[in-house]
């Protein structure tokens, strides 16, 4: 999510030096920023919240936007400019586990099913306090007394994830049009990948997974999609390269840290940011079975340091990326598909973290290449996360509490 002391990061293999790179990469885009008309402002000025981590909808034609905090609680309220007031919604905090100096942990992402107004089902991600360094994806379900707010008793295991370290968490999850839960994994942490993760599809870690949450299979608490890429597969894996099966719930790996991930509501394309180490942040549309390069590479370019193998054409290339003389912490967020700001239709808007800086890419799908990138004006804040309501209009939050949305300055 976010980025941490250099002891976390180990050695970097092309070291930032006033503005370039020391081993001759340009640093330079390919796309020049353009600056766009459209500007950050203070959304919902009465409300402020802790840590919100997650703004949503329920789908449910009601209008409430739904504020996920950090450290464990869901917070609900009516779309409405002059609101005074949110409400709990959920609250596991007690089950949450939260520190200010471990801060990839906590309540990391919140999902709605997309049959919501006639199940009144939920899923969460969050670390839990039942052991170190545990992420879990739960499912609630509104109560039966009243369905105004979520029952903490209804909690459902969908699915466990032991990590080795604290960071790395990603913790995205998102309903795809084909109706199937897609949850974004870090690589476990620590700095480098050091396990092996991101290339090792023996292991959850390092991946997008696909799961069906209406269904489950022997021993599961969900179903594995059949359509799968890696459904029945062996890999080689661990000393003499013996074969093992490769986890069947991957849809899609080689990645570092997802930091937010969404689905275009217009061509259901799945864009995921995935935030850098040494010196490149970068987006990627998402394919079924692809590998996107972690840690063989960051972004389009060679990581590891017992050298170049050459062309890998098996690899995925990031549709954009960005290097570390420009930000240093991508935050993804989401094709616009509103009315309020014409200027953003269509455009994927993001930020960084560190700089504050906030774009709006211009991504020709048809040709698959990015034709502009724009940038907004905002108040240099970190980013945590986009999200939408139920009209498409875009809000970010910071972790200071407030909620901010886009307008048109012409």
């Amino acid at each position: 999510m976010l980025k941490f002391a250099s002891g976390l990061l180990g050695p970097v293999l092309c070291t930032l030096l006033a503005g370039s790179v020391a081993c001759g990469q340009s640093t330079k885009p390919a796309v020049v920023d353009t600056p766009l008309a459209v500007s950050a402002e203070r959304a919902f000025p009465n409300l402020d919240f802790r840590r919100p981590i997650v703004v949503t909808h329920a789908g449910d034609g009601s209008n409430r936007l739904f504020v996920a905090e950090q450290e464990g609680v869901i917070r609900v309220f009516p779309n409405d400019q002059e609101c005074e007031e949110s409400t709990v919604f959920l609250d596991i905090e007690e089950r949450c586990v939260y520190a200010d100096n471990q801060n990839e942990e906590g309540l990391l992402g919140m999902a709605f099913h997309p049959k919501f107004q006639q199940n009144g089902q939920l899923f969460v991600y969050y670390n839990s306090t039942e052991q170190d360094h545990l992420c879990k994806v739960s499912r609630f379900c509104v109560s039966k007394d009243n369905p105004a707010v979520a029952d903490p008793a209804s909690e459902e295991e969908i699915i466990r994830i032991p990590q080795p370290f604290w960071n790395h968490n990603g913790g995205t999850i998102a309903f795809g049009p084909d109706g199937f839960l897609y949850i974004a994994l870090g690589d476990g942490g620590s700095g480098n990948d050091p396990l092996g993760n991101g290339q090792n599809l023996t292991t959850l870690l390092g991946s997008i997974l696909r799961i069906d949450v209406d269904s489950k299979d022997p021993g599961l608490n969900y179903a594995i999609p059949k359509d799968n890429p890696f459904v029945g597969r062996e890999v080689p894996a661990g000393p003499r390269g013996k074969m093992l099966p490769a986890r069947p719930e991957i849809y899609a790996y080689g990645v570092r840290n997802i930091w937010r991930m969404s689905f275009d509501s217009s061509t259901g394309l799945l864009w995921a940011a995935d935030v850098g180490q040494n010196l490149w942040e970068e987006i990627n549309i998402i394919k079924k079975g692809g590998n996107y390069g972690w840690n063989v590479r960051e972004g389009k370019h060679w990581f590891r340091p017992d050298g170049n193998d050459g062309a890998r054409p098996d690899l995925v290339d990031p549709i954009f990326e960005y290097a570390h003389d420009i930000g240093k912490s991508i935050t993804g967020g989401t094709v616009y598909r509103g009315t309020a700001v014409p200027e953003l239709i269509g455009r994927y808007v993001y930020a960084d973290y560190v700089t504050g800086r906030l774009w709006a890419l211009d991504y020709d799908v048809a040709a698959e290449q990015v034709k502009a990138n724009y940038a907004l004006t905002g108040e240099n804040l970190p980013v945590m996360s986009f999200g939408t309501d139920e009209k498409g209009e875009v809000y970010f939050t910071t972790p200071f509490g407030s909620l901010y949305r886009f307008k048109s300055d012409r």
